[in-house]
């Protein structure tokens, strides 16, 4: 018996990293899943390794920058299984290229809202009426260290992750009174994200050599247990949190 037995989750961001890892722990604990990606060839391959394990997975193909989308899938969520139960929102915007605050422009920092604490934001009003009905709900946000410590030459990723942890705390003031709790985490973790460049693998090994764990976190052996619980009953009096998956890299006071 699973910890997420008789559950129905959305994960966004679902075809890849953290995402896919979350997919298959939450699957191996119990859950439904509704997974959602832009990338279709990415979902295909997901709901390709779950089925065969047994797990109950509808995919739908999602841009979380257009809000018709996550209607959509909170839609199908609904109308395959019933209800929603948690929401794992994994889906954020990337890093990008490095720019400097002082040339940070307006569309810069707007796509990073859009992709970040906006599409979180929707998607949170979007399954709250379902889940206050019920008298439970978990949200899961991303957010990350950077929001923290601060990072030169992402100015507008800093400011939208920093937003992300904001509008938790929101939630968790708001809606706890409804079952429903609300946490952050903010991961420091090896993904395939970080291969795409030269900057990015230089970036892992810098991660790796500063480490106090000496090691680089995994998706699924480190990051995705911490998530599914999160996602479980057992932390029904955690909320608000923001929750460092970073083998104490930075410390949270």
């Amino acid at each position: 018996m699973g910890i997420l037995d008789g559950r129905t989750a959305i994960i966004t961001g679902a075809a890849g990293g953290i995402g896919r890892a979350c997919a298959r722990r939450f699957a191996e604990e119990g859950a439904s899943l509704v997974l959602a990606d832009i990338s279709a060839d990415g979902l295909a391959k997901v709901e390709e390794e779950l089925a065969s394990a047994g797990g109950s997975v509808v995919t739908i193909v999602c841009d979380v920058a257009h809000e018709d989308q996550i209607d959509e899938v909170v839609h199908t969520a609904l109308r395959e299984f019933g209800h929603i139960d948690i929401l794992a929102n994994i889906a954020q915007g990337a890093m990008g290229d490095m720019v400097f605050l002082d040339a940070t422009s307006t569309s810069q920092a707007l796509e990073s809202y859009v992709t970040g604490p906006l599409q979180s934001m929707l998607f949170m009003q979007k399954c709250l009426p379902h889940m206050k009905a019920q008298n439970y709900g978990r949200i899961i946000n991303t957010a990350s260290h950077s929001a923290l410590r601060g990072e030169p030459g992402f100015a507008a990723y800093v400011m939208a992750k920093g937003a992300v942890m904001a509008l938790t705390r929101s939630a968790s003031q708001e809606w706890g009174r409804y079952g429903i709790v609300t946490n952050t985490f903010l991961p420091v973790i090896r993904t395939p994200a970080y291969d795409l460049t030269e900057q990015g693998r230089a970036a892992a090994k810098m991660v790796e050599a500063q480490n106090p764990s000496g090691r680089f976190g995994t998706a699924y052996e480190d990051c995705s247990p911490v998530i599914a619980f999160l996602a479980s009953e057992g932390a029904g009096y955690l909320n608000g949190q923001a929750i460092g998956i970073d083998g104490g890299q930075t410390l949270i006071a």
